[in-house]
């Protein structure tokens, strides 16, 4: 059973620059774990150091394909990311707008 990711352990998981690789990697192909490992200046035990990271988020998965073990995107995880990031988004548009209705107002009056 995989865990329910959170926001928390999703953004951190997003905030190495060696892990957003991993999902990209793991979005455009059905590379295994030591291919991975292949692409990254550090150990194997470090690359799946960090696939852990990213399965405890729910950003990625592993499927065994006989002796190999594929990492994949798990795109549930991202949706839940992007919805995150679209409620601030949502929330900043609107302050950016009551702020330009305000000044706006203000021009107004003082005119």
């Amino acid at each position: 059973m995989t865990p329910t990711p959170n926001a928390d352990h999703i953004f951190a998981a997003l905030a190495d620059a060696t892990r957003r690789d991993i999902v990209l990697r793991a979005l455009s192909g059905r590379e295994g774990v030591a291919e991975l490992a292949g692409h990254y200046p550090m150990s194997f035990a470090a690359v799946q150091k960090h696939i852990a990271v990213l399965e405890r988020a729910g950003l990625v998965t592993k499927e065994r394909t006989g002796r190999r073990k594929v990492v994949l995107t798990n795109i549930e995880g991202l949706s839940l990311a992007r919805g995150l990031l679209d409620q601030y988004e949502s929330l900043w548009r609107g302050r950016v707008e009551r702020m330009t209705s305000l000044i706006t107002t203000s021009e107004e009056t003082d005119a």
